[in-house]
């Protein structure tokens, strides 16, 4: 019962792409850890209750330099290690792009500019991002107003959305979903409408759908 609510369109530990589970495999990793370590300490204490002060001192100095020590520092080392390299697989950084999406937030509504090649807008949407299953899509995010945080939960970590600036972070969907993003930034009285539906297509179909909604107006009416 208990993971059973690890799952769901906006589940962080179900991921749908490659850099969210690099993500949810960091967070099963250090969550492992912490509980290993959490009940070696547990008994630890429990030992030490029991033998009271029959511990010998020379014990102790031991104890406190393995235990406080040295294994702090090869855990939190391995971690490091683990974490840096991981880092490229949740940018995305290094992997070739198949498609850009501009995603612009504001008061209380998501944008998202379907670019070619040459950086020309060839279709928009309003609160609903479409993308192609197996490829690789680099999101520029900026916002018009406050700043606000773009997150797929599924797909990938959260990029800020940061008026007069462009962030860059680049996601796949492997899964056709159901997905949801969101804002993950407080921005105002509306926050929590600040979210949009994520429709995974075959990358066969992305071509006629772009087509579909080149002519989609700039008043937040979605196709």
């Amino acid at each position: 019962m208990l993971l059973s609510a690890c799952a769901g369109p906006q589940s962080a530990l179900d991921p749908a792409g490659p850099a969210a589970s690099a993500i949810a495999t960091t967070w099963w990793l250090m969550f492992g850890t912490a509980t290993a370590v959490w009940t070696i300490v547990m008994g630890l204490l429990l030992l030490a209750m029991r033998r009271g002060r029959g511990m010998a001192p020379v014990a102790g100095r031991k104890l406190i330099v393995i235990g406080g020590v040295l294994v702090p520092t090869v855990l939190l080392a391995a971690l490091l290690v683990y974490g840096t390299r991981t880092s490229d697989r949740v940018t995305g950084r290094g992997s070739d792009v198949d498609l850009v999406v501009r995603v612009t937030a504001r008061q209380w509504q998501w944008q998202f500019d379907y670019l070619d090649g040459d950086g020309a807008t060839i279709a928009s949407t309003f609160d609903r991002l479409v993308l192609p299953s197996g490829q690789m899509v680099e999101f520029r995010v900026g916002s018009r107003d406050v700043i606000h945080s773009f997150w797929i939960p599924r797909l990938g970590g959260k990029m800020d959305a940061i008026p007069g600036r462009e962030n860059v972070i680049r996601l796949r969907a492997d899964q056709p979903g159901p997905m949801r993003g969101q804002c993950a930034e407080f921005c105002g009285l509306d926050h929590a409408t600040m979210a949009f539906d994520v429709v995974v297509l075959d990358p066969d179909e992305l071509p006629a759908w772009l087509r579909a909604n080149a002519g989609v107006a700039a008043d937040g009416n979605a196709q």
